[in-house]
């Protein structure tokens, strides 16, 4: 499969192939929904989203691995590294870098603003330093960076039948649902590390702070209190999810069974805390099969039919 979508995207460097190749083995080892809806675009789409997605999670698991590291300080200089080598490799157009060389060369062929990366960068370096958002503004701020340029970055890949400004703040939209969607999912996880992603002022409104976070950690056990402000924090997301919803009319025919699955599977996922009494402390919510297969065979039809009902988006590296 990796073939034909390189082929199809027109990949013929060996060396760029295997860095595709491998920002495509990290996003099916971790994001199951994004592989999953990404297996929904054309062939010759799916290696420059592969780049992307295997860029932001191989910076990401510099932050959230401590144990390959040996402290802040050293895993501020491997980002610090990562971003000199980026950027040196978007100035020159090429790099060779086994991750980077891919992302490179997709930000070239499609001509991704050198910014989005540079935002990226600051969020995760903020990662290492902060531990909480006192406010939601505070809590954008780093949002922006870590995931509503993901969608920026796409947009470019997926196509839109507008004007791309047009659709731009849908996308970042959509990026910043599907973040603040993990941040419910992964209380506990992120608490493990030391981390509170949800505001606490809107914590503290319902008498929440981070000890008490902590005790439901501990014991697996959802306090009243904590799921009110749960309850809040879900009804504020799928806000996010209704402003980002139209954007997906705007992209190109052939991404929206894309896009439209990462969003239901997603959303799905606020629906199962709320079916689990809002407890993510007892372990992690999924989307099981019996949900996640239906959705993705109606997209795969949907796929088919406007593959064939219109022309698809230029494929990667066209001139």
């Amino acid at each position: 499969m990796t073939r034909r979508e390189l082929d199809a995207a027109g990949v013929a460097d060996p060396r760029l192939r295997a860095a595709y190749a491998r920002c495509r083995a990290l996003n099916a080892r971790h994001g199951r929904t994004y592989f999953l809806a990404t297996r929904l675009l054309l062939p010759g789409q799916r290696p420059a989203v592969h780049a992307l997605y295997g860029f932001a999670r191989h910076t990401d698991d510099l932050v959230d691995e401590p144990a390959l590291h040996q402290g802040t300080d050293q895993v501020a200089a491997r980002i610090h590294h990562i971003g000199t080598t980026l950027h040196a490799g978007l100035r020159a157009g090429r790099s060779d870098h086994p991750v980077l060389a891919a992302v490179v060369d997709t930000a070239t062929r499609f001509g991704i603003d050198d910014a989005l990366f540079g935002a990226f960068l600051r969020s995760m370096r903020m990662d290492l330093t902060v531990t909480g958002y006192p406010t939601r503004a505070a809590l954008q701020d780093y949002v922006y960076g870590s995931a509503e340029v993901i969608g920026l970055q796409l947009l470019p890949v997926l196509g839109t039948v507008c004007d791309p400004a047009e659709a731009a703040p849908r996308a970042a939209a959509l990026g910043q649902a599907f973040q603040l969607t993990n941040f419910l999912r992964d209380v506990a996880e992120d608490l493990d590390r030391g981390r509170v992603y949800l505001p606490a002022d809107e914590l503290a409104a319902h008498g929440v702070d981070r000890d008490l976070l902590g005790w439901c950690r501990h014991t697996g056990r959802i306090e009243a209190r904590v799921r009110l402000a749960l309850a809040e924090q879900i009804a504020y997301t799928r806000t996010v999810y209704a402003r980002a919803r139209p954007g997906i009319a705007l992209l190109h025919p052939a991404s929206r069974p894309c896009v439209a699955t990462a969003f239901s599977l997603y959303a799905r996922i606020l629906d199962r805390i709320e079916a689990c009494g809002y407890n993510v402390f007892a372990g992690r919510v999924t989307v099981g099969n019996g949900a996640r297969l239906p959705i993705a065979g109606a997209a795969l039809a949907r796929a088919l039919w406007a593959r064939t009902a219109s022309r698809s988006p230029a494929p990667i590296g066209k001139d």
